[in-house]
């Protein structure tokens, strides 16, 4: 892909959505395209997450190991997926498996490049400030949804 298609990949994902285009494209020629084969893992569930992946073509089964370790699909995510967006600002690990289910493409955004960003353009800070208030409150109104099953 052009760094013109990544850019327009990374606009349509709410995380980017409202940068200009001189952050877009800091970001598109900092980040690093992976090519995944079907059946290839792109990360390991519990691994350290160094980064962020943008599904940019293809679909990735997301797996997480039961208790028995047997791997269990979770979800199927196509272009436009952000995964693991909070390894952008933190250290964390992987929260599942990402395996392709044909072949596909990621863009791999690590977080020295979006600290990058961050310090070259601090106003988008409060971008990912809204998003993270944004995520609280849908996680506490699903939280408050399930709290009878609780009781």
């Amino acid at each position: 892909m052009s760094l013109t298609e990544d850019i327009r990949l990374l606009s349509q994902v709410p995380l980017f959505r409202d940068m200009n285009d001189d952050q877009l494209r800091l970001v598109a020629f900092g980040a690093e395209r992976r090519q995944v084969t079907t059946g290839q893992q792109l990360f390991r569930e519990k691994s350290p997450a160094e980064s962020a992946f943008i599904v940019a073509k293809g679909r990735f089964e997301l797996l997480m190991a039961d208790r028995s370790g047997e791997l269990k699909v979770e979800a199927t995510v196509g272009p436009g997926t952000l995964l693991s967006e909070l390894a952008l600002v933190t250290m964390v690990e992987r929260k599942f498996t990402a395996i392709a289910i044909e072949d596909s493409e990621a863009l791999k955004i690590s977080r020295s490049l979006f600290h990058r960003l961050l310090e070259e353009y601090p106003q988008v800070g409060r971008v990912i400030e809204n998003r993270i208030r944004d995520n609280i409150a849908s996680l506490a109104k699903a939280a408050a949804a399930m709290q009878d099953r609780f009781a």
